[in-house]
């Protein structure tokens, strides 16, 4: 698959979960989608709640699915979000997000015409606390 082919796919996977975003409050539907080291597609969509804190982040969602499939690691993800501005993960999602990835780890932010900009994780969450710095053997990750 080319990079083209696998951006194309984890944009069409992260459309059809924002189509189905639960968003009564905001009106801002998100949709995210992973791709796991084994190279399946995960997606998830935001979920709101009238108990505002209790809402789930699309990115989370998408964690959670790549999680109880049987995913371990993020190898790229992308988000989309309606707007004119980059709609990039939010600062809980970057550290749920740096859990299962490495610094280098893609990050794809579209909007509903295509990917706008990509970053990689160190970008958007440099000098990041992660599970390796939590193995006192001195290597993970």
């Amino acid at each position: 698959m080319t990079d083209a082919s696998a951006i194309d796919e984890l944009f069409a996977a992260a459309r059809a979960a924002q189509a189905r975003a639960h968003v009564p409050y905001s009106r801002f539907p998100v949709g995210a989608a992973i791709r796991d080291e084994a190279g399946r597609v995960h997606a998830g969509c935001n979920v709101e709640n009238a108990a505002y804190p209790q809402g789930a982040c699309a990115e989370a969602g998408a964690i959670s699915r790549m999680i109880a499939e049987g995913g371990r690691r993020i190898e790229a993800i992308l988000v989309v979000g309606e707007g004119a501005m980059l709609c990039t993960p939010c600062g809980g999602c970057r550290q749920r997000i740096r859990e299962f990835a490495r610094p280098g780890t893609p990050v794809h932010i579209a909007g509903p015409e295509g990917v706008r900009r990509s970053f990689t994780l160190d970008e958007l969450l440099p000098f990041s606390f992660g599970p390796d710095n939590l193995d006192t053997a001195g290597g993970a990750s």
